[in-house]
């Protein structure tokens, strides 16, 4: 063997006793980017929040937050309690976690842009945050 796949090797094992024991899994929303479309006073559920250790236990202390970093006017987002599965990552019992939900009210005129969000996560490890991108269509009520 030589020095250099050794060395590999070992980095390798390092890494795998690291973070093997405490392996997490999170996150929600599969997509890098959306396309979505709403018309005024519409509500959509966009997905589920959870952040899951790799037993497919909960790590959360509590409901997720999130906040609009940038996006349209007339735009709302929550994340509303609820237990979530995980299937995704094969897990099969329902998870502390929530349901993103975006709203558009009071939308005048047609607009096209990117919406930008950052979800924050209380966990036992400590605060996690992750951002999710939108490209939102919001048409007037017709």
């Amino acid at each position: 063997m030589q020095i250099g796949n050794k060395a590999t090797l070992i980095l390798a094992l390092l890494v795998a006793m690291l973070f093997g024991g405490n392996a997490v899994q999170a996150q929600t929303i599969q997509r890098s980017v959306w396309d979505i479309a709403l018309k005024s006073g519409e509500t959509t559920e966009l997905g589920d929040v959870y952040w899951i250790a790799s037993n497919c236990k909960s790590m959360l202390k509590g409901t997720p937050a999130v906040e609009i970093l940038d996006g349209p006017p007339g735009v709302t987002v929550a994340i509303n309690a609820a237990k979530v599965v995980p299937h995704y990552y094969s897990c099969s019992n329902p998870v502390v976690g929530g349901k993103l939900v975006l709203t558009a009210s009071d939308i005048q005129d047609y607009s096209y842009t990117r919406l930008v969000l950052r979800i924050t996560y209380k966990t036992v490890d400590g605060e996690r945050q992750r951002s999710e991108n939108f490209n939102i269509s919001l048409f007037p009520p017709s």
